[in-house]
């Protein structure tokens, strides 16, 4: 049976971090026919990246388009969207009907503030842990975890660690298999051990 292909709204914001965004997107779009890849912002166009290159948004938040797999990275641009109720209210709005809710190291802040990690097991970036955990008490943030999933909801650790979920995504979606091939094509050592964590311990967590 072919598995049905998947709409993935990766969401950008002034000063989002580079590898949060395209280290998924490099190994989902190795499944075109599976994800089919969007690049979504309060308003389309152009968007600065906190290393200064430049992504575009080809679509906008006011084009209530749904999609299946939601992507919110991280970035220093996140303290400032905490506060932004345009992109909250749109995360709630779409978080409803997604089928699945994934956020690369601070992104998991914007979800928390949303009120979408209420009773639900989230994680990181551990540097950054106890400024994200400050943004929603009532969620269950694990200090020690290279990705969390919980049901519909993945979050990773910093950085990097996105590219790792994101493989365990595929996994979940397609197979184990073809996401070790996706590692391997990609070059890349993927960490299949959710529960690795180094930095929690290098960062005071455990």
């Amino acid at each position: 049976m072919q598995t049905p292909s998947r709409s993935v709204a990766v969401v950008l914001f002034p000063d989002f971090e580079l590898l949060d965004v395209f280290g998924p997107l490099e190994m989902y779009g190795m499944a075109p026919e599976t994800f089919h890849l969007h690049l979504v912002a309060e308003k389309a166009g152009p968007v600065a990246s906190r290393q200064g290159p430049i992504s575009v948004a080809e679509r906008a938040f006011a084009e209530n388009r749904q999609y299946d797999l939601l992507l919110v990275p991280g970035g220093q641009g996140t303290r400032t969207e905490v506060d932004n109720p345009v992109i909250l209210d749109w995360l709630a709005a779409q978080a409803g009907r997604a089928e699945y809710v994934c956020s690369v190291c601070t992104g998991s802040a914007l979800l928390a503030r949303a009120g979408l990690l209420d009773g639900v097991r989230a994680t990181t970036n551990k540097m950054a842990f106890a400024w994200v955990a400050a943004q929603r008490e009532q969620v269950k943030w694990e200090k020690e975890a290279r990705w969390v999933e919980d049901g519909r909801f993945f979050t990773s650790s910093g950085v990097s660690a996105g590219m790792d979920m994101s493989l365990a995504m595929i996994a979940r979606i397609l197979d184990q298999q073809t996401a070790e091939q996706f590692a391997c094509w990609a070059e890349y050592e993927w960490h299949q051990d959710a529960g690795w964590d180094p930095f929690a311990r290098i960062h005071g967590l455990v």
